[in-house]
């Protein structure tokens, strides 16, 4: 299927404006250029505060006052090297408005200045910290997801799968789920939009160690062992189709069912990698905020 025309003029324009090339960038001047493109939300939530949860730098975005509200723990996307607090912003304002509950965005640290497993640490600890000082956050210790957007995916499906505390839902977006780079999608959509096959050996390059092994189920869910996604908690997965991560998002959510977790997997057709972050531009991606804010909030409410 051909890009959606609403996704077509958005490449275009991106074209035009120019930029540097991913795959034959420094990481931190990129980092900085990715930083540079973050669209500001007229979003209004009404308590936004930067906090430490556990020592790892983070943002609280509560819509309401009340002291159990739910708790989206989100880990932002970035191929673990570019994206902070700021790119995810307007994402975590519209989940939190769309839920009426809170999200936790995490500053995890990232490559090629902290490498594999720096990043999987940050998560599992910033978590452990969410659910034990629940009172001060002002919500419920029973009702905690988890969530991400690609890198932030990865990350959210692995810590599902340690399970360190209670989780009643797993938001993955688009996720990596196998850095071996091996299906079918990475040609079908190696070069992108967007998202290119060798950017994406560019992230895993800059992430993991030279000699780190690609199938861990720290670095790549997807070969962890049945016992590990048995019992992990119900799962959304949103993925879109000109994207190299598309397949291997979908393989996932089919490992997941076969091990008796409820998961709902959505492919967006017409779209590429990094949509949902476009919800202001793109009709898809407002209709995805919806249905992961309301999928996410029927688990608190469960």
């Amino acid at each position: 299927m051909a890009l959606h025309p609403q996704a077509q003029a958005i490449l275009d324009a991106m074209a035009a404006l120019g930029g540097p090339v991913l795959h034959e960038s420094d990481p931190v001047v990129f980092r900085e250029y990715y930083a540079s493109r973050a669209m500001p939300s007229a979003d209004v939530v009404e308590d936004v505060r930067d906090i430490s949860a556990g020592g790892v730098p983070a943002r609280l975005y509560r819509p309401r006052s009340n002291s159990d509200l739910g708790l989206l723990v989100y880990y932002h996307g970035g191929g673990w090297v570019i994206g902070d607090l700021n790119t995810h912003d307007a994402i975590c304002r519209s989940l939190a408005l769309r839920m009426n509950h809170a999200v936790l965005s995490i500053d995890y640290r990232m490559g090629p200045e902290h490498k594999h497993p720096a990043a999987v640490e940050d998560a599992l600890c910033s978590l452990r910290w969410a659910y034990e000082n629940a009172q001060e956050l002002g919500i419920n210790p029973d009702r905690i997801a988890v969530g991400g957007d690609s890198a932030g995916g990865n990350l959210a499906a692995i810590v599902a799968q340690q399970r360190p505390v209670p989780l009643v839902f797993q938001l993955l977006i688009y996720p990596v789920t196998d850095l071996t780079q091996s299906h079918a999608s990475h040609v079908e959509n190696a070069a992108g939009p967007m998202l290119t096959a060798e950017g994406m050996s560019w992230f895993i390059g800059h992430y993991l160690a030279n000699d780190a092994d690609k199938t861990d189920p720290l670095a790549s869910p997807h070969f962890a062992p049945d016992a590990l996604l048995h019992g992990t908690p119900p799962a959304l997965i949103i993925t879109a189709e000109h994207d190299p991560l598309r397949d291997e998002g979908e393989a996932y959510g089919r490992r997941l069912i076969a091990n008796g977790v409820t998961t709902s997997i959505v492919r967006y057709n017409g779209m590429f990698h990094g949509f949902f972050s476009m919800h202001a531009l793109l009709d898809d991606a407002d209709t995805a905020h919806t249905m992961a804010a309301t999928l996410t909030a029927k688990a608190f409410n469960a």
